[in-house]
């Protein structure tokens, strides 16, 4: 009898190989009828012939899948096709399937339709990933029954045409579309960038200043038809075309409409697996419209920063798109009673009144803004005899030294007007992301905030009547709708589990925590605990002090920070916003920080292990990079550009694999806002790591991050903290600058490199690389520069260390023996 069951048993396996393939199938190209992809299995993909496109689900959040396309040599699996942005499925049970009857369908946990490839696919027999990164639905005979490529999402690939059914349609973070951006052929046949929010629709690009010739362009050819080839060469049906700045060679391209609205053309570097921007349409961001909602002011700083006018507040905190509100009521049919305030080269684009001479003067435009009482200000270029613009609504507004005119905005004529331009976002220097100096900024009201503190007791005291009414009415509703309020929350729950971050209680964290019993550790932003969440993972909370925002204000800038994501940035998983408490919630490192690792104890065991074996070279230059890649993409590819403010090794955590990920980031901005004038008032860095901007009192950009990573470059370079080395005998000479002395004469002494030697950490013994070292030491000494113009910036450093990245080739400096 056994070994009867013992012949069975292998046939039966057998046979469920040869009936059931797709589920051992690792690396395939097409599903025939009755197959199926899991989102369960990460190893269930489509791959193209040439292996140069990758087909399916992709993390978008937690517990949150979509069916995407991506280039698989892209390590973030950046997404250039999707099925599914607006309906992520679940993490268990949902499936791509070809059904037996031809049709391709994604299938949810509850095996509800998500998608369908269409009616024309109804009978299709295969489905295939072709190498260009399409994905076909193909009938018997061979032919196409659907295709991908006529449905694009958000990017256009290499030989896929944009044609007059096709448009590129801006995608958030998170892979939801922002209906606000548009890319495609007008009714004019030209191809056109079109920004269509909830108030008003314009197109942007071309310039609207000019006419179809004027751009170039001509509406005589029907066939629209746009097409971008692997050289990098753009060709369109109206005459544009363009070139990538590395055109020529066939690389892995994609040409992106991004969530800001600006198309841009990526090239994907071989050596680094990263997007490097080689086109955009927009090198000024303020000319895309809608950037700043409406009354909103855009200024190029070089970066796009936004602004409220002279009379406005910004209407929703950490949402520019809502533009800004009117504090002021500007009084109509009372001559005398209104005055106008000048923006000097400033402009909102259209929404000019009507009945308006073009060619008048100065004061004429004045008078007749003044009387018409749906006139909010006016424009008026001093081009000829004068040009004069009224406006009834300002939309689109933004500032350029370059502009020939100014905007006179209509204001009450009480109202006192300060001559210094304050911002939301200008009092918090750390995110800035440029490394310009700002550009001159026009006047604003500083009466909307003095004005505001009048109101302040008014709404308190309606506000505190509007409570006690509604403390009667939520008891009621408790009592009588108690269970359907349930089962909402239950369903608020589930949306939250389709978004990358989610809003934690703080009973839950309290209880994750152990009432937060277990401290890992203690810094400038507060107090750090280890907890376990309620799914097992094992999570950092960060109790925050000093944060004074509301709720709603800290939940915006929180959903802001969640939707930041890349391989070396800690992933935050959620916050808390009750009462007075603020906490960040973030996946946590096990092995620690770098400076645990790095830098040996005084005392203790931790300092003889640390000395007995220390960080081994490749580890060190595998977190110099990293740390360079972090800190590059918070600089200039993230949502909203972001300055760190506060780089150290106790700030880069490091995973399983020594891979190293940057913690607290939006810190800088989150403990800095709410305060009065606009300045900066505490002091963000670290003593050892800080920029002299900081003790100059000088604007605070990206630069200061620079000069930081230089520090922590020289620490793990030399094994030991910076600060510890000796000073110089004259005096003001620091142990920095002595060391940073040293460096440079070494430097330019030239040689066979052997100087290198006395900088590298002793306990190595030699077993380092020579060159990279060399390369590290040079970059360490140009960022820690005081003039912070001649540092460089974070990506030239990340790719200036991806050159030198040989680690592949086990090519070590062996220490010379000395008799």
């Amino acid at each position: 009898m056994g070994r009867r069951n013992s012949r069975v048993i292998p046939l039966a396996w057998l046979l469920v190989v040869l009936v059931a393939p797709p589920a051992f199938c690792r690396a395939q190209s097409s599903l025939s009828r009755g197959s199926s992809l899991s989102v369960e299995r990460a190893s269930d993909t489509l791959v193209s012939p040439g292996r140069t496109f990758s087909c399916g689900f992709l993390n978008v959040g937690i517990n949150a899948f979509i069916l995407g396309i991506w280039f698989t040599a892209d390590p973030n699996k950046t997404e250039v096709w999707s099925a599914n942005r607006e309906r992520p499925v679940n993490g268990r049970g949902s499936r791509l399937s070809l059904r037996s009857d031809g049709v391709l369908e994604l299938t949810d946990a509850g095996k509800e339709v998500v998608w369908q490839a269409g009616a024309t696919a109804a009978d299709g027999k295969r489905v295939e990933l072709l190498e260009e990164g399409n994905l076909v639905v193909r009938a018997g005979s061979g032919s196409v029954l659907w295709q991908s490529f006529d449905f694009p999402t958000h990017t256009l690939l290499p030989r896929q045409a944009l044609t007059k059914t096709t448009k590129l349609v801006a995608s958030l973070s998170g892979g939801s579309p922002n209906p606000g951006y548009y890319f495609f052929f007008d009714n004019d046949n030209v191809l056109k960038l079109m920004y269509d929010g909830s108030e008003v629709s314009s197109i942007y690009w071309p310039s609207p200043d000019r006419s179809v010739f004027e751009n170039g362009r001509t509406p005589y050819n029907s066939s629209r038809r746009a097409v971008l080839d692997e050289t990098g060469r753009f060709t369109s049906s109206d005459l544009y075309s363009f070139n990538a700045s590395d055109a020529g060679g066939r690389r892995s391209r994609r040409l992106t409409l991004g969530h800001d609205g600006n198309l841009r053309l990526y090239s994907l570097s071989e050596a680094g697996g990263w997007w490097q921007v080689t086109w955009e349409a927009m090198p000024q961001l303020c000319n895309v419209h809608g950037q700043c909602g409406r009354n909103g002011i855009c200024v190029n700083t070089p970066e796009a920063r936004c602004f409220c006018p002279p009379g406005h507040e910004m209407k929703l905190p950490g949402d520019w798109k809502k533009g800004c509100r009117r504090t002021v009521e500007v009084p109509c049919g009372k001559p005398g009673g209104v005055k106008f305030v000048e923006i000097p080269n400033t402009d909102f684009y259209g929404f000019d009144l009507s009945g308006f001479a073009n060619k008048v003067s100065f004061e004429t435009c004045k008078k007749r803004c003044e009387e018409d009482c749906n006139c909010n200000g006016f424009g008026y270029r001093l081009t000829g005899e004068g040009r004069c613009y009224p406006k009834g609504i300002l939309f689109n507004g933004y500032t350029s030294p370059n502009f020939p005119g100014s905007i006179f905005l209509k204001l009450p004529l009480g109202l006192d007007v300060a001559q210094t331009l304050v911002s939301d976002e200008a009092g918090t220097a750390c995110n800035s992301t440029r490394d310009d100096a700002r550009a001159p900024l026009p006047p604003v009201d500083l009466y909307a905030r003095k004005g505001g503190l009048r109101w302040a007791y008014v709404y308190a005291f309606v506000a505190a009547l509007g409570l006690i009414e509604l403390l009667f009415m939520a008891t009621g509703w408790w009592f009588v709708f108690g269970h359907q309020a349930s089962r909402r929350s239950t369903e608020e729950g589930y949306r939250l589990m389709t978004s990358q971050f989610r809003k934690f209680t703080y009973r839950e964290l309290k209880k994750a925590t152990d009432n937060f019993k277990h401290e890992l550790g203690r810094g400038g932003a507060g107090a750090v605990y280890r907890g376990v969440l309620d799914d097992k993972r094992v999570a950092a909370v960060k109790k925050l002090d000093n944060v004074t925002q509301g709720a709603e204000e800290f939940q915006a800038e929180m959903s802001l920070m969640g939707r930041i994501y890349h391989m070396n940035l800690v992933t935050v998983w959620g916050f808390c916003a009750e009462s007075s408490h603020r906490l960040l919630v973030s996946e946590l490192q096990e092995r620690g920080s770098l400076d645990q690792v790095l830098f040996p104890r005084k005392g203790g065991a931790s300092a003889a292990a640390v000395a007995a074996a220390p960080l081994e070279w490749e580890k060190r230059f595998k977190i110099a990079l990293g740390t360079a890649r972090g800190l590059a993409y918070l600089h200039h590819e993230c949502l909203e550009w972001i300055v760190h403010c506060d780089v150290k090794p106790e700030n880069i955590l490091l995973d399983e694999d020594f891979g190293p990920k940057i913690a607290d980031f939006g810190l800088a901005k989150l403990l800095q806002r709410g305060t009065s004038d606009g300045h900066i008032t505490r002091i963000r860095g670290t003593k050892g790591y800080m920029a002299p901007e900081w003790v100059l009192n000088l604007p605070v950009t990206s630069k200061v991050d620079v000069y930081s990573y230089g520090v922590v470059l020289l620490e793990i370079v030399m094994g030991r903290r910076v600060s510890d080395v000796p000073a110089g005998e004259e005096e003001d000479v620091t142990g920095v600058s002595r060391l940073l002395g040293g460096i440079k004469r070494a430097m330019d002494g030239g040689g066979d490199g052997q100087w290198v030697d006395d900088y590298v950490d002793p306990r190595l013994g030699g077993n380092y690389n020579r060159k990279q070292a060399a390369v590290m030491l040079e970059i360490a000494a140009s960022s820690m520069e005081a003039d912070r113009t001649k540092r460089p910036s974070m990506d030239s450093v990340a790719e200036t260390l991806l050159s030198c990245d040989n680690n592949k080739t086990g090519n070590r400096h062996e220490r010379q023996q000395h008799e």
